[in-house]
């Protein structure tokens, strides 16, 4: 079965559940949101109430809530280590697992971080370090590496850099991946030849670590190092080569989530979504969005 949900918003008062009503009016049956803004600190109280509102409403529309994936704040970079800076990474990791652990969220998602100078060997030591920490105290919040574009000092921009963290982990049924098809081809992996480098990944980092694909199209050329995402059949990547990620079989059981850009400010998820299921490219998607 296809699993396919876009990020949606998740609001002070409707929380969860306005992120599930979101997710369904956009016709998904999954979903990814952020706790709070994801380029500050604020955080408002988790509301009990809506979290059985949510999951009694997902019960209802035949979702499962270990498909629904939390995705951790910019602000959070593990691969620095500057004390102030770290420290507050740390432990603003651990507010955004114990969030995740009130609403009842199996995964989340986590960039690496960058190394700002610090050289990439430096970088994967200190995120080792820091989720060690943070994964210490983890119930069973599962944190997943996104795989990154390499714009910058990022860390995560090629699969043996994501192997060496795992490695180093010390809980590694808290530790996973979410490949983002943006960042592999900005990165350079070549997704019209997504069998290979599915085998890739598998043979450097191990399927059994996936647990999330974010399916975005590229406004840029393969190895642009630039992370810049197009909507679905709009950019460099193409319809034909995404719905290979999406409808491949040894990729059935994982979430795939959209995080395209929003179109005269509108989201285009449902509209999206309704061309990859019927898999037919909508030439006119940016004209009708309204």
């Amino acid at each position: 079965m296809l699993i396919i949900g876009s990020h949606v918003s998740f609001t002070k008062d409707k929380q969860m559940l306005g992120s599930l009503e979101e997710a369904l009016s956009y016709g998904a049956n999954t979903f990814m949101f952020y706790t709070g803004a994801p380029q500050n600190t604020i955080r408002y109280e988790i509301n009990k109430e809506r979290i059985e509102d949510a999951k009694k409403k997902m019960l209802e529309n035949n979702i499962d809530i270990n498909n629904v994936i939390v995705h951790a704040p910019y602000i959070i970079n593990l691969a620095n280590d500057d004390a102030t800076k770290y420290d507050f990474s740390i432990n603003f990791l651990k507010g955004e697992i114990k969030r995740c652990e009130e609403l009842g969220i199996s995964y989340m998602v986590l960039h690496p971080g960058s190394h700002v100078g610090l050289g990439i060997e430096r970088g994967i030591e200190n995120i080792i370090h820091a989720l060690n920490i943070v994964l210490k105290d983890s119930n069973n919040v599962t944190i997943l590496l996104e795989t990154m574009a390499g714009k910058g000092s990022e860390v995560g921009s090629k699969f043996e850099e994501i192997k060496k963290i795992i490695d180093g982990i010390e809980r590694k049924e808290l530790i996973g991946v979410c490949m983002d098809t943006c960042h592999l081809n900005d990165s350079g992996y070549d997704i019209s030849k997504f069998d290979d480098v599915l085998d890739e990944f598998d043979k450097i980092i191990g399927l059994k670590y996936l647990h999330c694909i974010h399916v975005n199209d590229s406004k840029n050329p393969l190895g642009a190092r630039k992370d810049r995402h197009e909507n679905i059949g709009y950019g460099t990547i193409g319809f034909e080569n995404l719905l290979k990620v999406l409808y491949h079989e040894k990729l059935d059981d994982i979430p795939k989530i959209l995080e395209t850009p929003y179109i005269l400010d509108k989201a285009p998820y449902k509209e999206e979504i309704e061309m990859i299921k019927s898999r037919k490219f909508n030439e006119k998607l940016k004209e009708i969005v309204d």
